[in-house]
């Protein structure tokens, strides 16, 4: 498995994975009919405008010899939380890759990206509903926040996960 920055030609495989996780991971929590109408070409422009957008979130890829089986974005929070500047803002492995070390790496190398552009705390908002939130627990995340959010004309119970202090998640991380 390697971990390195997304390239704009990663922007297709970004998408796919990003829509095959969503397929595995929100039946019976998101409407079926919002998931069935997503369309890997909409994310492949999506996540073109991201890899090319200047300032724009840190992003990157875990691959193995089959390629890119996973990604992570994050950069300034964009769904506010008092005390908090940083946001993972997406992170998604094909379920076949998962419980193997890289959602870890991944979550650590945006924390050591946003640490690089002097954040100091990141958040990351989960859907109550969603299986895996006790990933973030065991990555040292804290629950700080709750709201709703819209998705396919309803609103679903979603909650924030922080780190004060975002050099707990950087291991080599100077005091």
């Amino acid at each position: 498995m390697k971990i390195r920055e997304a390239r704009l030609e990663d922007a297709q495989r970004i998408a796919s994975v990003h829509l095959e996780s969503w397929k595995t991971t929100y039946p019976g929590i998101i409407p079926q009919s919002y998931i069935d109408g997503l369309k890997v070409e909409d994310g492949v422009r999506n996540w073109q405008e991201r890899l090319t957008q200047s300032g724009g979130p840190a992003v990157f890829v875990a691959e193995d010899e089959a390629g890119i089986f996973g990604f992570a974005a994050g950069g300034a929070t964009i769904h506010a939380v008092e005390g908090f500047d940083g946001e993972l803002g997406a992170i998604y492995l094909l379920a076949s890759h998962q419980k193997r070390g890289a959602g870890a790496a991944l979550v650590r190398q945006v924390a050591g990206a946003l640490r690089e552009r002097e954040f100091r705390s990141m958040v990351v908002w989960v859907l109550r509903a969603n299986p895996a939130r006790g990933f973030y627990e065991r990555m040292g995340g804290v629950l700080v926040s709750e709201q709703g959010i819209e998705i396919g004309g309803v609103t679903l119970p979603e909650v924030a996960y922080g780190w004060r202090d975002i050099r707990a998640l950087i291991p080599e991380a100077p005091e």
